[in-house]
């Protein structure tokens, strides 16, 4: 780590450790002078305000909001999980849960795993606030089975870790975070902020808190992950979103040099407001595509369900439609299963919606066949 670059830093300081290199330990949250807000800042924040402001309303207008969770909750895993490397796509992972197929790629897995540890979490908020225990819970279940499952999941780092190019050792790293104590002590200030009751905006404080998460990086690996799942996790607790459907890792993922700069010109720089722009900007873009993507989804939806009116269809075709909307990839057992019907029904079905354009065979299999409602996933993978 080129120390020049931290010593005069403004958000923490540099400490030599007993083996002799040295750390950044972040100082606590909040950092002085959240209060001084340009006015472009302002209009910034307002923009995002009002753009959560829709997806709440969107939510209204929609009979089951979890129409749009699932869909949205896999969109921040792949693009989460993109951010580290993976190359898995949407379309994958809808494939894999239609299927029940074992991914023939580790890519799939990690997503699949963010998937879980996303739903994980949520459930967990509803009985455990956001801490330190939740937050080794959600690790656990990230790294359950894949890439970097014996880097102790579910347990901080009692090792130094270091941020670099590949295969760079400890002394050529970009940033060197806490050692085991430092971080330990900053892990419990961490903490103490997230439940401190103050003034501060909760989309200035999730940034914040996004940031300190990072610059801390109590694990070996998954960092990255699991500070961007503590993002809708934070909201979500807050009340500020009330379902999980900003998915602000595709922000993350199209400006990802600029993600990295920016939270490391924290530490080198005392840069916040560039950072915080940055932060809200992602959010009031995001919300935007989120709410545009709802409305095409509700608006595909309303037009399929005529078209079945029109045709007569029976219930159970229905019921499939509904279906498609949470993942529009689907299997005969999958449809069988999921609306309890017989197999007979659910292969009457299926045909019906393959031929009214709906529905797709793609594996080209005789058995085994797999569905996909393409024009769906066009609007899920383009938004």
């Amino acid at each position: 780590m080129v120390i020049e670059k931290f010593k005069n830093s403004p958000t923490g300081r540099l400490i030599k450790t007993a083996t002799n290199y040295w750390a950044f330990v972040p100082d606590p949250l909040p950092p002085a002078g959240l209060d001084k807000f340009s006015v472009e800042f302002v209009g910034i924040l307002s923009e995002a305000d009002r753009g959560i402001g829709v997806l709440k309303s969107l939510n209204k207008l929609i009979p089951n909001p979890n129409l749009l969770v699932a869909p949205y909750v896999r969109k921040e895993a792949v693009q989460s999980s993109r951010i580290e490397g993976t190359q898995a796509s949407l379309s994958d992972i809808f494939y894999y849960e239609a299927s029940k197929e074992k991914p023939k790629h580790a890519d799939v897995l990690e997503v699949l795993n963010y998937v879980r540890a996303m739903n994980y979490g949520l459930s967990r908020l509803k009985e455990l606030p956001l801490s330190l225990r939740l937050v080794r819970e959600i690790h656990l279940k990230l790294m359950e089975g894949v890439r970097g499952e014996k880097m102790k999941p579910g347990e901080f780092r009692t090792s130094q870790n270091w941020i670099g190019p590949p295969g760079c050792s400890l002394a050529d790293a970009t940033y060197v975070p806490p050692s085991i104590p430092e971080m330990n002590g900053a892990l419990g200030q961490w903490e103490k902020f997230l439940h401190r009751d103050n003034s501060i905006a909760p989309l200035i404080k999730c940034a914040l808190m996004h940031y300190q998460f990072e610059a801390i990086h109590p694990f070996l690996d998954g960092n990255g992950r699991v500070g961007r799942l503590l993002i809708t996790f934070y909201l979500y607790e807050r009340g500020y979103l009330e379902y999980p459907i900003l998915y602000l890792s595709d922000f993350f993922e199209r400006y990802r040099n600029e993600y990295y700069d920016l939270l490391l010109g924290v530490s080198q720089n005392g840069d916040w407001d560039a950072w915080l722009k940055y932060f809200i900007r992602g959010v009031a873009e995001q919300s935007k595509v989120a709410e545009e993507t709802g409305h095409k989804i509700l608006d595909l939806q309303k037009k399929y369900r005529q078209q079945l009116q029109r045709e007569s269809v029976p219930t159970p075709v229905f019921q499939l439609l509904d279906m498609l909307f949470f993942n529009p990839f689907v299997s005969l057992p999958g449809v069988s299963d999921y609306l309890k019907i017989t197999w007979p029904t659910a292969k009457a079905s299926v045909e019906r919606l393959v031929k009214l354009g709906i529905l797709k065979e793609i594996s080209g299999r005789k058995r085994g066949r797999i569905y996909c409602a393409e024009e769906l996933l066009n609007i899920l993978a383009e938004g």
